[in-house]
């Protein structure tokens, strides 16, 4: 599958650079998805159970250990696109924890 927006990941690694296990976790979720071709959500799940599906069109929230780094992605036949990155209370700030509020920040932000 091809990773649209992979520099937003690579960016955030380099913002904490010092923890690496984080590092390692970002680059096992970037494998995942370019080696993997998920037909359905179960698939997903079965390889990610971080990840948490937010929206109908293709929407989930990965929720990376051990700091809790939340990445959006959208997957759309082939291609997935990395939404939003950020640690988790950045998360709870803008998302609040609550699918009708990323819902709306889907829309702002012009991906629904």
């Amino acid at each position: 599958m091809r990773l649209i927006g992979k520099q937003k990941l690579e960016k955030f690694k380099r913002k904490k650079k010092g923890d690496l296990t984080l590092s390692r976790e970002i680059d096992d979720l970037i494998n995942d998805i370019e080696t993997n071709d998920w037909s359905d959500q179960i698939e997903l799940k079965n390889t990610r159970a971080d990840a948490d599906c937010v929206h109908s069109d293709g929407f989930y929230f990965f929720d990376i250990k051990p700091e809790r780094t939340m990445v959006l992605i959208e997957f759309e036949e082939k291609e997935a696109t990395v939404a939003w990155v950020g640690n988790h209370q950045d998360y709870e700030y803008i998302f609040k924890n609550n699918k009708e509020t990323i819902k709306k920040w889907l829309k702002k932000n012009n991906w629904i």
